[in-house]
């Protein structure tokens, strides 16, 4: 299954409301820090509520730590980015892919861009600056999830005791 990974995140909800959404569909979650908030902040329990506990959530020290990692493992990156011009939408995903999306105040150094095996975008309007990350993720990780055909378990109403 790909991995969604936050390089460096600075917005404690959202981050908890990509672990929720990432422990609902399945996806693991990998955090390249330092984070721009204490990892146990208040706001990130509030937005995960109680499905934090659910997430599989593995942290780096630091990107060269997750990049050393990554080589070993295998697996793209896929950096998705405002400045690529490769929609997310025009892409053949992989259950190995990482799917890489940087700080919500300035998205990941040259250095990463230079060494993503793809750039992706979430095609918008002219003249905005970019998507709620959030909702980027959950955007992007449901194309993904569309074309490997879907989550790993879909529950029913009646799994969820309703």
């Amino acid at each position: 299954m790909p991995s969604i990974v936050l390089y460096q995140p600075d917005i404690p909800h959202n981050t908890g409301a990509i672990l929720r959404f990432a422990a609902c569909v399945g996806l693991p979650v990998e955090i390249v820090e330092p984070a721009g908030f204490d990892l146990s902040d208040r706001g990130l329990k509030r937005a995960g509520m109680d499905y934090l506990e659910r997430a599989t959530l593995t942290r780096h020290p630091s990107f060269a730590a997750f990049d050393d990692i990554r080589r070993q493992r295998g697996g793209r990156l896929l950096l998705l980015t405002t400045r690529a011009e490769r929609s997310y939408l025009d892409f053949d995903y992989a259950a190995g892919d990482l799917l890489m999306f940087g700080r919500e105040s300035a998205g990941v150094p040259d250095a990463v861009h230079a060494i993503a095996d793809e750039r992706l975008v979430v095609p918008m309007r002219p003249g905005l600056r970019s998507i709620n990350l959030a909702m980027t993720v959950a955007m992007v990780a449901g194309e993904v999830l569309r074309q490997l055909g879907g989550p790993p378990v879909v529950a029913t109403m009646e799994d969820q005791g309703g």
